[in-house]
């Protein structure tokens, strides 16, 4: 049977998708006591990077909270992943810090970064929220679009 949180899921007509493995010399999430920290998630969809580029520039706001809601999803899979396959282990999102790839002049980087903040609430409900920042950043990792990662509480 699934769990409360897979039934949400399922609800949203949301499937998560597998963890992805880290591409470099990290691990994807690390578990200490109660917290799991998620290392920062890209806009990888089925293998591929979407979002590539500036947000303001190639993109809109609404698709750079698109490309936020896709960085939610693979921070939901790495969770998942660290909660034994269990996301009804999750007790609630702590925190997520948004990186943004934008120039000098944007300033719209909270309303991206909702993207990933109102899938977590979505999701979770009253666990979903949670702290943050929502920051520009001059350039990031293979020139995605947005970068988060996030703080999870288990029960």
């Amino acid at each position: 049977m699934a769990g409360k949180i897979e039934s949400r899921l399922q609800e949203l007509g949301i499937e998560l998708p597998e963890a992805a493995a880290p591409a470099a010399n990290y691990i994807p999430f690390v578990v200490s006591g109660n917290l799991v920290f998620v290392a920062g998630q890209i806009t990888l969809k089925d293998g591929n990077i979407e979002f590539q580029g500036k947000v303001g520039d190639d993109f809109t706001v609404d698709e750079g909270y698109q490309a936020a809601r896709l960085c939610g999803l693979n921070l939901l899979a790495q969770a998942k992943a660290a909660a034994g396959g269990d996301l009804d282990r999750i007790k609630r999102v702590v925190k997520l810090g948004g990186f943004v790839n934008s120039g000098p002049d944007f300033s719209n980087q909270p309303e991206v970064i909702n993207g990933a903040s109102d899938l977590m609430v979505d999701v979770f409900g009253d666990a979903g929220k949670h702290a943050r920042f929502a920051v520009s950043a001059g350039s990031l990792p293979r020139n995605v679009a947005v970068e988060i990662d996030g703080i999870f509480e288990l029960a």
